[in-house]
C-alpha cells in the first residue's frame, strides 16, 4: 500500500511540474459499498477548467454519498430481518384485542338480558304469591239449599277452616251465630275429625331475607286466630333472637310490607327473649324468659304483660335444646287443638316431653314423655294434637322422621321429604289457619305447604 502511494505521489511530481497543481492535488480514503477501504487520488487538471458531462459534487460529496448508500444498504438488511415479524405480530394482537372487544359486549349484552328475565320472572313470582294468599283467604261458595249456611264436614269446626278466618266473613257470621269462633274450637277439639297425619310438605318459598347479623336466627308468624281489630290474621311478626337483651317484636301490616321491610309498628317486650321457641296464639305472644324456665304470655293489643308461669321441671339455658343448639330447651307451639310446650326434663333424661298449656294462665293441662331425644333432631313443631321432628337442620335434603301422637301415646318413625335450602334452619312453626309452616333458614324467612291425611271414619 505505501508502494502504491509513493508511485502515486512521483507520478504526481512527473506531470504535475507546475507549482498551481501541486496545491491542488489531494489524497481521499473511504469506504467503497463492500464496505472496504480505498484511496482516491486527485489532481487538478492545467489545462481544463471543467470535465464536461461530470458531476459537479466535489470529493467530499461523494465520500458522503457512499457511507450513506452503505448505511441505506445496512438498513435494507435489518428491515428484512425483523421488521416483517414485527409488522405481523403487531397486526395479530390487533385482530385479538377487537375479537376480544367484541366478545366481551355480546356477554354484556347477554348479562343485561338474563338481568331483565330474572327481575320478569321475580315479579311473576310475587304476583303469584299475593294471588295465592288472597284465593285462600276467600271465603267459601256456597252450595245451593244451603240456607245461607257454609257446607262443612261432620264435627268440623267452622275455624279450622282458613276461609272463616277472612275479614269479609266477620259480617256474614255475625248473621249467622253469636257463639265466639274460639269457643266452638275448644268445645270441638276432642273429636276434631278433619286433621289427620302429615302427608307431605312442599318446597320452601322465601318471603324475606334478614339484611344483618341479628337476622342470622330468629322467629316470624302470623296469628291463625288473632282476637280484637287492633291486629288481623294478614299481620306479620318478627323477632331477632341474636343478641343479648332480646326485645323488640316488629309487627307488619301484611307479607307485602313484611317482604319490602316496613314495619308499622315496634313493640319493646318487658322481659328478654330466649332462643328461637316462642309463638303466637289468640292476640297474645308466647315466650320463654331469658336464662329461665318461666313462660311468658305478652298482650298484644293492650301491650301489656297478661301471665307469667315457670314451667315444672323444664331444662333451659342449653341443658335439653334441639341439635343446632341456641338455648332451645323450650320451644312453644300452636295447632288446631291448642298451645303446647315442647321441652325435656332431668326426669326424662333428655327425651322429648310435650305439655298441653292453658293459654290464658299458662297452667299444663297434660303431658306426655316420649321416646325421642331432644338434641337428635334439628327442630319440632305440633299439628293436629300429633309431634313431628325434623331429622337434621343443615343438611339439604332430610326428613320429617318422628311421629308422637298425643291421643294414643304412640310414636313411630316418618320419612317425609324436608328442604334445609340455606342450611340452617333454626325454627319450624306450624299455622293451622294457613296450613303452613314458618320457618327461620340462615338468614331467610320462608314457608312450605303442608298436606294432611283425612282420618278415616
Amino acid at each position: 500500500m505505501r508502494f502504491q502511494v509513493s508511485l502515486l505521489c512521483l507520478c504526481c511530481l512527473m506531470l504535475g511540474g507546475h507549482s498551481q497543481a501541486q496545491d491542488r492535488a489531494s489524497l481521499l480514503r473511504s469506504n467503497d459499498r463492500s464496505g472496504r477501504c480505498q484511496y482516491t487520488f486527485t489532481v487538478a487538471s492545467p489545462e481544463e477548467s471543467s470535465c464536461p458531462g461530470a458531476s459537479s459534487a466535489g470529493p467530499e460529496m461523494q465520500g458522503v454519498m457512499s457511507r450513506l448508500t452503505l448505511l441505506e444498504a445496512t438498513v435494507s438488511r435489518m428491515v428484512e430481518d425483523t421488521g416483517a415479524p414485527a409488522l405481523k405480530d403487531e397486526e395479530g394482537l390487533q385482530e385479538a384485542y377487537s375479537q376480544i372487544m367484541g366478545e366481551k359486549s355480546e356477554l354484556q349484552r347477554d348479562k343485561e338480558q338474563l338481568n331483565r328475565q330474572v327481575q320478569e320472572l321475580q315479579k311473576r313470582v310475587d304476583l303469584l304469591s299475593r294471588e295465592a294468599e288472597t284465593l285462600k283467604l276467600k271465603p267459601c261458595q256456597q252450595i245451593p239449599g244451603s240456607s245461607g249456611r257454609a257446607q262443612h264436614e261432620p264435627n268440623q269446626t267452622p275455624a279450622s277452616d282458613p276461609a272463616y278466618t277472612n275479614a269479609a266473613f266477620q259480617e256474614m257470621k255475625a248473621e249467622v251465630t253469636e257463639v265466639p269462633a274460639s269457643r266452638l274450637i275448644n268445645e270441638g277439639a276432642h273429636n276434631f275429625t278433619g286433621c289427620g297425619e302429615l302427608v307431605s310438605v312442599g318446597d320452601p318459598v322465601v318471603h324475606r331475607k334478614a339484611d344483618s347479623i341479628t337476622g342470622k336466627y330468629g322467629v316470624w308468624l302470623q296469628d291463625p286466630e288473632p282476637q280484637g281489630n287492633l291486629y288481623t290474621n294478614r299481620t306479620v311478626w318478627r323477632i331477632d333472637t341474636v343478641g343479648k337483651d332480646v326485645r323488640q317484636l316488629f309487627a307488619y301490616e301484611d307479607m307485602e310490607q313484611f317482604s319490602r321491610g316496613f314495619p308499622m309498628k315496634v313493640l319493646v317486650l318487658p322481659e328478654a327473649v330466649e332462643s328461637t321457641g316462642a309463638t303466637l296464639y289468640r292476640g297474645s305472644l308466647y315466650y320463654q324468659r331469658r336464662r329461665s324456665r318461666t313462660l311468658i304470655r305478652y298482650d298484644l293489643a293492650a301491650e301489656g304483660l297478661a301471665a307469667r308461669l315457670d314451667l315444672p321441671h323444664a331444662g333451659f339455658q342449653g341443658q335439653h335444646p334441639y341439635s343446632w343448639g341456641g338455648y332451645t330447651d323450650i320451644d312453644l307451639a300452636v295447632d288446631e287443638q291448642g298451645l303446647w310446650a315442647i321441652y325435656s326434663t332431668a326426669m326424662a333424661k333428655g327425651a322429648i316431653v310435650i305439655s298441653h298449656l292453658d293459654p290464658e294462665s299458662l297452667q299444663v293441662r297434660n303431658t306426655w314423655e316420649t321416646n325421642i331425644r331432644k338434641n337428635t333432631v334439628g327442630n319440632a313443631f305440633m299439628a293436629c294434637g300429633r309431634l313431628y321432628t325434623v331429622a337434621s337442620y343443615t343438611s339439604p335434603n332430610t326428613t320429617i322422621n318422628h311421629m308422637f301422637d298425643t291421643a294414643t301415646s304412640e310414636s313411630r318413625f316418618l320419612h317425609v321429604p324436608f328442604k334445609n335450602k340455606y342450611r340452617y334452619n333454626s325454627m319450624v312453626d306450624y299455622n293451622h289457619a294457613r296450613r303452613k309452616l314458618y320457618a327461620w333458614d340462615n338468614f331467610h324467612m320462608i314457608t312450605y305447604d303442608v298436606r294432611l291425611g283425612r282420618v278415616s271414619s
